[in-house]
C-alpha cells in the first residue's frame, strides 16, 4: 500500500491526503469506516506519525475524516463531499478556460485538441 512518491515534489503528508480523498470519493472507504491508526500507518508508509497526523489532520478539516476521542479516525463520506469536490473542479475548469481565453486561445478549440469534445456536446 505503499503510495508515496519521492520523486513528487509535493509533501508527503499531502501526497497520503490526496490518496485517501481519492479513495473517499471512489467509494472505495465507505462512511464510517476506521482508518489506519497513525502508528500503523506510518510504518506501513515508512515515514514519521507527525506526517500522518497532519494528513488526517487536514482530512478532517476538510470534511473528509472525524474522529472519536481514544477511538481513532473514521471516513465521514456522503453525497456533500463529491458535491464540494464537483464545486472545487468547476472552479478550476473555469479558471483554466478563462486564462486560455485571455491570452487569445479558444477553449473551445483547446477542448478539441484534448480531446475532450464529446462530453461537451449537446444532445439533440
Amino acid at each position: 500500500m505503499n503510495f508515496i512518491n519521492y520523486q513528487d515534489g509535493r509533501p508527503i503528508y499531502e501526497q497520503i491526503m490526496e490518496r485517501y480523498k481519492l479513495l473517499i470519493l471512489k467509494g472505495v472507504m465507505s462512511p464510517d469506516e476506521q482508518m489506519p491508526s497513525v502508528r500503523k500507518l506510518s510504518m506501513e508508509l515508512s515515514t514519521n506519525p507527525n506526517t500522518v497526523q497532519r494528513a488526517y489532520a487536514e482530512l478532517e478539516r476538510q470534511g473528509f475524516l472525524y474522529s472519536v476521542r481514544g477511538r481513532g479516525s473514521f471516513v465521514r463520506g456522503g453525497a456533500g463531499l463529491h458535491a464540494q469536490k464537483r464545486e472545487e473542479i468547476k472552479k478550476k475548469l473555469t479558471d483554466l478556460l478563462r486564462e486560455a481565453e485571455e491570452i487569445g486561445l479558444n477553449p473551445t478549440e483547446l477542448l478539441k485538441e484534448s480531446g475532450w469534445t464529446d462530453c461537451c456536446q449537446s444532445k439533440k
